[in-house]
């Protein structure tokens, strides 16, 4: 059986969409591969995103912040947009490659406070994602 295609999608690509891949190919590996990329790519992966998932056992260190172009004319069963703006932004031509489903959640990278209650607000977002995005593709 060949693994349904998912693409997560955000604006930098930096956390929430690096964070969801990570945790459907580590979770859902099995029934999944997951991709992700930015509309806007940051051109690195948030430190705090490697060090709450490195807290799942699940490594983003390698990870990159990459262009939604590179995924163009690839087919997807699902894409994923995990913010807002990318949601706004979303390309026609990904319409195209499969169902496109809008799961928002809040921007880590805009927590402040104490490194504390930064690292606490990437877990908080963590874990919706788990919450939300795992359990959507779980029932498809």
């Amino acid at each position: 059986m060949s693994k349904k295609q998912v693409l997560i999608l955000c604006t930098g690509n930096s956390c929430r969409s690096q964070m969801a891949e990570g945790l459907i190919n580590a979770r859902l590996g099995n029934q999944y591969q997951a991709y992700s990329a930015g509309t806007k790519p940051s051109g690195y992966v948030h430190p705090k995103a490697i060090q709450v998932m490195a807290e799942l056992d699940i490594d983003l260190s390698q990870n990159k912040s990459q262009n939604l172009e590179l995924f163009k004319g690839q087919p997807f069963d699902f894409v994923i947009t995990v913010c807002g703006s990318a949601k706004e932004n979303c390309p026609v031509w990904l319409s195209e490659a499969g169902q496109v489903v809008h799961i928002g959640f809040d921007d880590p990278a805009d927590a402040t406070g104490s490194d504390e209650e930064i690292t606490a607000e990437f877990r908080r977002v963590r874990d919706e994602i788990i919450e939300r995005v795992l359990n959507f593709l779980a029932k498809e």
